[in-house]
């Protein structure tokens, strides 16, 4: 038929990668340490202990916590340490630094465990564009992790991708 409209996207072997797929539910949390220091700058040993230890976990039950403190004291590492241990009795998981830090670690205890043997000889695309934070730092995880299966490498949608790589 003469003008039929053919969706070629469709009929390749391209396969898409979205790292949204990969992302694991649950409330991002942020805890400012800073509230918990004498003037937000001195931490008093036993004072700390305290608020560590009425801590409402409740709050954390299941959730990704980024531990932080927004001020520019001196914070020993024992102190982040225990309030870690406190709320991995609850929380998913508790890394010390930012949001963006906290994605990046999530994502890349995904992409460790990540399956790539049915990605071999396939021309791939890596999603660009996504509705959920999705660190940079997890498109370069995995776009190593695939080089040396796949055929081809892209990045971008199936209708104007971006070539990254291509097996010689």
């Amino acid at each position: 038929m003469e003008g039929e409209i053919v969706n070629r996207v469709a009929n390749s072997k391209l396969v898409t990668l979205d790292l949204e797929d990969f992302y694991p539910e649950g409330p991002r949390l942020s805890l400012d340490i800073s509230e918990w220091l004498r003037d937000g700058l001195v931490l008093i040993e036993k004072e700390f202990r305290q608020y560590v230890k009425e801590l409402d976990l409740h709050e954390f039950q299941d959730s990704y916590v980024s531990l932080h403190c927004s001020t520019d004291a001196i914070i020993p590492s024992w102190a982040y340490l225990l309030v870690v241990l406190r709320l991995s009795e609850v929380a998913k998981k508790v890394v010390i630094g930012n949001s963006e830090d906290l994605e990046s670690l999530i994502f890349s205890e995904i992409l460790v465990t990540l399956d790539i043997s049915a990605y071999e000889n396939k021309p791939i695309i890596i999603k660009g564009c996504a509705n959920k934070p999705i660190p940079e730092n997890a498109m370069v995880l995995l776009a190593q992790k695939l080089q040396p299966v796949a055929k081809s490498i892209f990045f971008g949608e199936a209708c104007s991708s971006v070539p990254l790589y291509k097996k010689k």
